[in-house]
């Protein structure tokens, strides 16, 4: 079995064709059943973000998956699959490894080394877990990449060069309004886009910084927590009247701020207004952006603006720990393809070992127990010495392409009982960690 990854992000499709993908909770949750149930498909994660669809399967047949995960993704869309195809991209095994690796370290995001994929990476983690549709191939892969992705902003601090989409959206706004430095804020929505938008808002000096929800007790936790306001869904339209900024990044899948909205808000004022849109599908009307002295930066113009990002330096840096992580990764996993046949093959030696022994018990019931434990010892010291060799080289080869072939020759010239070959115990799936 082997990998597959089909996915759709901000460097394969412009936002429109995002929009039409674009998933809350419930719909990720669907999205992950529907690829679970698909045929060839025994694991099956998803990573839905505001610029990224990816499904990551553990398949048994190449073909037949690629077309039923790619139909989930057209269906999604509501487009033919002539319209959406051009804008997918797949990944197989060895591939699929290193793009999750790199989606992890942030290589791949629109803000090139930020650190919220990690957090997205570790909730589609989750989310499998407890749907029961992540088993050991996904669980190993996804602990890895979050472990590499921790590793890359360790040493390289590639997060700390590299603007976040709220503080990127914060300075293109500032052109044109007023900086977040001394100003009023209102962060619409109380996910983690805006959690990160409050905690910028607060440590970059705004004055005043209200959290706007639909359900008032979420608005309150996270207002509590980066000691901001928090404001009933109702009050949005006199919020915006008082704001030099907005940042909205609900999951609502229409518009949540409209023109009409926002010129009754500005009624009698003439005050610059800046509205960033990180929401997808987006949450400010497009007319919002014609009203005089109003700002509208979108995911669009964010993308535009973060072309480059961080350093070459820091960026090739990135690249060479993930190029080791991906290496050790595979030889690790080819190894471990061939552990159960060793196993098996040394079980049947300490049974082959036994059995001569109770034999030799048998004809010679005068020997005593030191003499028995001495033969007994020296008997498995040979049979370990004859399979040392095999084994090691086995193990050794496993790193090469004909590995498999390798393990299937072992078990088919020591005649190999293959139902013992499968009973060996497969690595236990862990929670997704911190």
């Amino acid at each position: 079995m082997s990998v597959l990854v089909v996915g759709i992000s901000h460097n394969s499709a412009p936002m429109p064709i995002l929009e039409r993908v674009a998933l809350g909770p419930e719909g990720a949750q669907k999205l992950l059943a529907d690829a679970a149930s698909c045929d060839h498909v025994m694991e099956a994660a998803v990573i839905a973000t505001c610029n990224r669809l990816e499904i990551y399967t553990e398949v048994e047949r190449f073909h037949g998956s690629i077309e039923q995960i790619s139909r989930l993704l057209v269906e999604r869309a509501g487009a033919s699959t002539e319209e959406l195809l051009p804008h997918l991209y797949v990944h197989y095994d060895d591939g699929a490894v290193s793009h999750l690796f790199q989606v992890a370290a942030g290589l791949d995001s629109m803000a090139i080394g930020e650190g919220q994929i990690l957090g997205q990476a570790r909730e589609a983690l989750r989310r499998g877990q407890e749907a029961g549709t992540v088993g050991p191939a996904l669980n190993s892969l996804f602990q890895q990449a979050l472990r590499v992705g921790k590793r890359t902003r360790a040493e390289t601090g590639i997060d700390q060069v590299a603007p976040t989409l709220v503080s990127a959206g914060l300075d293109a706004v500032a052109e044109s309004a007023r900086p977040v430095l001394g100003g009023e804020v209102v962060v619409v929505g109380a996910g983690t886009m805006a959690g990160l938008a409050t905690a910028t808002a607060v440590r970059a000096g705004a004055r005043r910084v209200a959290v706007v929800n639909r359900t008032m007790e979420r608005a309150a936790r996270l207002a509590e927590q980066y000691g901001a306001h928090p404001v009933p869904f109702a009050q949005l339209e006199a919020e915006i009247g008082r704001a030099d900024i907005v940042i909205s990044c609900t999951g609502s899948t229409g518009v949540v701020i409209d023109a009409d909205m926002v010129r009754a808000a500005r009624r009698g004022t003439d005050r610059p207004l800046g509205l960033v849109d990180l929401a997808l599908p987006h949450d400010v009307g497009p007319e919002v952006a014609s009203l005089p002295g109003v700002t509208v930066v979108g995911l669009a113009e964010l993308r535009a603006r973060l072309q480059g990002g961080a350093t070459g330096r820091e960026v090739a840096e990135v690249r060479r720990i993930i190029g080791e992580e991906v290496a050790a990764f595979l030889t690790a996993r080819r190894q471990a393809k061939v552990t159960p046949t060793v196993v098996a093959l040394r079980s049947m030696a300490t049974d082959v070992v036994e059995a001569e022994m109770e034999r030799l018990e048998g004809r010679l019931p005068d020997l005593d127990d030191v003499t028995l434990e001495e033969i007994r010892q020296t008997v498995r010291r040979v049979a370990d010495k004859l399979l040392h060799e095999p084994t090691v080289r086995v193990k050794q080869l496993a790193d090469t392409d004909g590995a498999v072939s390798y393990a299937a020759a072992l078990a088919e010239l020591f005649a190999l009982d293959p139902d013992a070959v499968d009973a060996v115990t497969r690595p236990v799936v862990k929670e997704a960690g911190s």
